[in-house]
């Protein structure tokens, strides 16, 4: 049993820090890995970016749309990616395929906000789907070979006036 006086990190896990400007000897004295004078070796200098004055490419470039905050990640699944690890023995056909499932056989890494159902490929198997959301050639091709899909996306309901 380690004692809490005998902690220690594994041995060549850490490094000293570099001290520099101590002198010839120690490889970093003088300029201290600088180089020789000009803005950049002396200190409080940050000019990422910065043009000579000039306006900076970042600023002179068109600016497009915006990207919002709120906006939702799937984890895409193509039909012919679902198929494979059925061929595969990955997935089970005959019982209930939801995102922990598709985890489970790999075909997904993570769910994040949801998974949507693509409609490449061809769908061979009868499936039962649960998914987040799925295109309408992936919601037709399911239910052309005999299976049936829910998506838990709520509809935005058209408000009548």
């Amino acid at each position: 049993m380690t004692k809490l006086n005998e902690l220690a990190p594994r041995e060549g896990s850490t490094k000293n820090r570099m001290r520099v400007g101590r002198g010839p000897g120690s490889g970093k004295g003088k300029t201290a890995g600088r180089g020789v004078k000009g803005q950049k070796a002396r200190s409080g200098v940050s000019i990422n970016g910065f043009e000579g004055g000039q306006m900076p490419l970042h600023m002179r470039m068109p600016k497009r749309g915006f990207t919002s905050r709120n906006r939702k990640d799937f984890a895409e699944v193509n039909l012919w990616r679902i198929e494979q690890a059925i061929e595969a023995g990955k997935l089970d056909a005959k019982t209930a395929i939801d995102a922990d499932v598709l985890i489970k056989a790999g075909v997904i890494r993570r769910v994040k906000d949801g998974v949507k159902l693509l409609g490449e490929g061809e769908c061979k198997s009868k499936l039962t789907l649960t998914v987040y959301s799925a295109t309408a050639s992936a919601r037709a091709a399911v239910e052309k070979a005999g299976g049936s899909l829910t998506t838990t996306k709520v509809e935005a309901k058209a408000e009548e006036a």
